[in-house]
C-alpha cells in the first residue's frame, strides 16, 4: 500500500507504484509515473511526461520534470527518465528533454545529486555518478558512470564527461573529460587520471599503471595526436580501458578535449 499525506496533491492520471511514498505538501502531476518504493519526502514537485525509477529517495524543495530552461522548447512533449535507486536531495532541479536534442533526459541507477545540483535538458547521465552541491549541467551533457563532479562546477552544454573521470569543485568544463581522467581550474585542465577513484573500485595494479602509460603517450609532445593514438592501439589492442579512452577522443564532438596546462599543473 502506498502512502500519501493528505496535505499532497497528486493529479488524477499518475501512475504511483506499491509502496510509495508521498510526504506533507508534495505536488505530483498527472503525467508522472513513479515506480515502487519511490519516496517523496516533502514539498516536493513531479511535473511533466516523468518517470521515476524504483527505490529512488527525493527530498524536500526538489522540482522535477518542469519543462527546460530553453527559449527554443515549443511545448513539445519531451520525457525525463530517472532509473532506480538514486538519491536526490534538496533544491535539485532536472528538466526534460527539447526537439533539438532527442526530446530525452535520462539519468541511470544508483546515482547521488547533492543540493542544488541541475541536470538540464536533453542530458544523459550514467549510473553510479555523483553530483556534489550545486553541481551543474548545461544542456546535452553526457556524463558516463562512475563520474564524479564536484561542488559549485559547471559543465557547459555538449561536452562529455567519460566514465570513472573526476571534476574538482569550482571548475568550468568546456571541453570533454577523457575517461578515467581528472581536470579542474576554470577553464578545467588535466591534473592526471583519477587514481583514488580507480582504487576504490578494485582496479589492479597492473590495470593502473597500463592508464597512467597511456596518459603519458597520449598527452606526450611528439607527433600528432592521430599519430600518438595509432601508437596506442598498436601497444594496449587487449587493453580494454585504454581502448575506452581511444575510442573517447575519437569520437566525433563538437567540443574539444581537456589537455594538461603547459607547466603540468592545472589553471
Amino acid at each position: 500500500m502506498s502512502q500519501i499525506h493528505p496535505t499532497a496533491l497528486v493529479e488524477s492520471g499518475a501512475r504511483i507504484g506499491a509502496d510509495v511514498a508521498i510526504g506533507p505538501y508534495c505536488c505530483v502531476g498527472s503525467n508522472v509515473e513513479l515506480a515502487d518504493g519511490v519516496v517523496l519526502k516533502s514539498h516536493v514537485v513531479v511535473e511533466g511526461r516523468t518517470k521515476v525509477g524504483p527505490g529512488t529517495r527525493i527530498f524536500p524543495f526538489a522540482s522535477i520534470g518542469h519543462e527546460p530552461q530553453d527559449l527554443k522548447y515549443g511545448g513539445e512533449p519531451s520525457e525525463l527518465v530517472i532509473g532506480a535507486e538514486n538519491t536526490i536531495r534538496e533544491h535539485v532541479t532536472m528538466n526534460p528533454g527539447t526537439d533539438g536534442g532527442g526530446m530525452l533526459t535520462r539519468v541511470g541507477d544508483g546515482c547521488l545529486f547533492m543540493m542544488g545540483s541541475h541536470v538540464a535538458h536533453d542530458c544523459h547521465v550514467g549510473d553510479s555518478v555523483i553530483l556534489a552541491n550545486n553541481a551543474t549541467l548545461a544542456g546535452h551533457v553526457h556524463v558516463g558512470d562512475f563520474a564524479i563532479l564536484g561542488g559549485l562546477s559547471a559543465v557547459h552544454q555538449f561536452v562529455r564527461i567519460g566514465r570513472h573521470a573526476m571534476v574538482g569543485g569550482m571548475s568550468g568544463v568546456e571541453n570533454d573529460v577523457i575517461p578515467y581522467g581528472s581536470v579542474m581550474g576554470n577553464r578545467a585542465k588535466l591534473s592526471g587520471l583519477n587514481i583514488v577513484g580507480l582504487k576504490r573500485r578494485s582496479f589492479s595494479r597492473d590495470m593502473i599503471h597500463d592508464i597512467r602509460k597511456a596518459y603519458r603517450l597520449i598527452f606526450a609532445q611528439e607527433g600528432t595526436m592521430a599519430e600518438r593514438l595509432a601508437d596506442l592501439v598498436e601497444d594496449f589492442a587487449e587493453n580494454e580501458p585504454v581502448m575506452e579512452i581511444v575510442d573517447f577522443i575519437r569520437d566525433e564532438s563538437s567540443r574539444g578535449v581537456c589537455v594538461p596546462s603547459t607547466d603540468g599543473h592545472a589553471d
